[in-house]
């Protein structure tokens, strides 16, 4: 009778011991899936902000486009409204499907197949950005004085203080883009060391 009785504990025990294993991985599962949701949080705030100025100045371009008098401005314009529309919606698209990546549903394999590439269209859209931003020094530069100041530029008229200011802001500009690219791979291999932990 006692032996009997030994083994229905000792299976009462293992199994009891089997469902809170099941219970443990499922909790590191849902706290692994929030870590890495939160990952996205902040940028997708800060890009959601962004994106908001963006189309503000979208909205002074496309009210105050009957000043631009000239081809080079109005295509200036059409160029700078495509820039500040397009790319900072097809970011917040690509931040929310790279956060939303569910990481209960599927297999790690299939999972991390998804994510890298999101993770890779999302570093690309990054890339494309940056190098638009510098095309539209080209144009913005007489853009923005013709809309704020009713003025053409000149480049021949050019005072060296406005020169320097030009250049300044391409340096400034250098090192926004890499410290902003940086942080977006930090951000996104993080992210991804995340979902390899659920391997082990």
């Amino acid at each position: 009778m006692e032996l009997e009785e030994l083994q229905a504990n000792w299976v009462a025990m293992s199994q009891e011991l089997e469902n809170q294993k099941k219970l443990t991985n499922e909790i590191i599962v849902k706290m692994t899936r929030n870590n890495y949701r939160n990952k996205f949080s902040k940028l997708t705030n800060y890009e959601t902000v962004g994106a908001v100025i963006c189309y503000i100045l979208t909205g002074f371009i496309v009210l105050n486009f009957g000043k631009l008098d000239t081809l080079y401005l109005k295509l200036s314009g059409v160029l700078t409204i495509a820039f500040l529309t397009v790319l900072p919606t097809l970011v917040l698209r690509a931040l929310k499907r790279i956060r939303n990546l569910d990481i209960l549903q599927g297999s790690y394999k299939e999972n991390l197949i998804r994510y890298t590439k999101e993770k890779n269209r999302l570093l690309q859209l990054q890339q494309i950005a940056i190098f638009v931003s510098f095309l539209s020094v080209l144009f913005t530069p007489a853009l923005a004085l013709k809309l704020l100041r009713d003025k053409t530029l000149i480049l021949s008229q050019l005072r060296p203080e406005q020169g320097m200011a030009i250049v300044f802001v391409l340096l400034l500009m250098v090192f926004v883009s890499r410290w902003g690219y940086r942080s977006y791979k930090k951000l996104t291999n993080s992210a991804e060391t995340l979902l390899r932990d659920l391997e082990e």
